[in-house]
């Protein structure tokens, strides 16, 4: 069983939004958080989708309650489909012995943005220590050089699609989230010397728990923000996904300019740019990576399509990068993926990420773009051929 306690990665405790968490990368990341103790709220498009990630998170092991900070498991978990629900009445607090928490919610549109912040003030009593912006979208198709200036009729829509979501949405967000992460007033002063200093970090807790105790909130453990990103806005793949890889590149420079605004807040901001996942999207390279030694053009091109038509599924976990809960499959390579570390990402690779980015090692850390990619981006080798 995973250990919450008091180290320099400890999270127990702390307040989590992931967006796009009842599947792929973002489940990935919200079992991560429930397993090291941390009070989670994921959210989806789609409300099954979302109840069903979170009765499994629920199944997840867990450290022992500590303090009045770690909530104890009963009742475990509270359901919003905002939905059925009038946007000025946001539902009742949800009691503090809970720690899994579900929403369904459309992040795409700025209206949509303002209600699940409205729902995390109601759910978290106001505060909330990590945003994880996950949710995302994909979409491919053939750019249509050739086409004489003919459009499919899809295009417009889908640039429109992955950007309202991967990027506008995160910006809208992130936007309504500030003042529930903020550690600092805008004059720079900590917001616990003014004598209002959270119950949240009660002296129970600290008493015990000397990595709070000695390090305040908005000092040394400031607000988190963690946006998902991908090693497609780093370099260009061979697939037809330019909406998805140009959003991604947007996702990192967007981070870097949050960064940038928000460290005076007490407010860190950083990206992961996650490589090859274990995903029902690479199931395609992934089996004509591994099945032999060498491949020929077709079957590179036949995985290529693959993705491409995956990509064009209208998902909500950041297209479908992250395995589908309950899935086994394998990641090993045997050496054929041009990934240095010879395997794909797993949970715990995206998950451990964020647990270091959110936690008090991560503390002094702003404006990174951190690659989780075995290496594709800045160990991989240019085969001799190719020159």
């Amino acid at each position: 069983m995973a250990s919450g306690g008091s180290s320099l990665f400890c999270v127990a405790g702390k307040n989590v939004l992931i967006t796009g968490g009842s599947r792929g990368i973002g489940y990935m990341i919200a079992s991560t958080f429930v397993e090291r103790g941390a009070n989670v709220l994921i959210t989806s498009r789609d409300s099954r989708a979302c109840e069903s990630a979170a009765s499994d998170l629920l199944s997840l092991p867990r450290p022992p309650p500590l303090s009045p900070l770690y909530p104890s498991p009963l009742p475990p978990t509270t359901s919003h489909d905002m939905s059925s629900e009038s946007k000025s009445s946001p539902p009742s607090s949800a009691s503090t012995s809970t720690y899994v928490h579900h929403v369904q919610s459309n992040v795409s549109t700025r209206e949509g943005c303002k209600e699940l912040a409205n729902h995390v003030r109601r759910i978290f009593d106001g505060r909330l220590d990590v945003l994880v912006n996950n949710a995302g979208t994909s979409w491919g198709e053939d750019p249509g050089y050739d086409m004489n200036g003919r459009e499919s009729g899809k295009m417009n829509w889908g640039w429109d699609k992955v950007l309202d979501l991967n990027v506008k949405g995160m910006f809208y967000l992130t936007r309504e989230c500030v003042p529930m992460l903020q550690r600092r007033r805008v004059d720079g002063d900590y917001a616990e010397e003014d004598g209002n200093e959270s119950s949240y970090y009660s002296s129970s807790y600290s008493s015990s728990h000397s990595s709070y105790s000695s390090h305040r909130r908005g000092v040394d453990d400031p607000g988190r923000i963690i946006n998902v990103g991908s090693v497609t806005g780093l370099m260009p793949q061979d697939a037809p996904t330019h909406a998805y890889d140009v959003s991604k590149a947007a996702v990192h420079h967007l981070t870097k300019k949050f960064a940038a605004d928000l460290a005076p807040r007490g407010i860190t901001v950083n990206a992961i740019a996650p490589g090859y996942v274990l995903t029902r999207m690479s199931k395609g390279l992934l089996s004509t990576w591994s099945s032999t030694k060498t491949t020929t053009k077709e079957e590179e091109e036949g995985g290529r399509r693959e993705m491409g038509h995956n990509l064009g599924k209208n998902v909500d976990n950041n297209g479908g990068m992250g395995m589908e809960r309950g899935e086994s499959m394998d990641g090993g390579l045997g050496g054929m993926m041009p990934i240095p570390l010879g395997r794909m990402g797993n949970t715990e690779d995206m998950g451990g990420a964020c647990i270091y980015l959110s936690s008090r090692a991560g503390s002094w850390i702003t404006g990174v773009i951190l690659t989780v990619d075995g290496g594709l981006v800045g160990a991989a080798k240019i085969p001799l051929s190719n020159l």
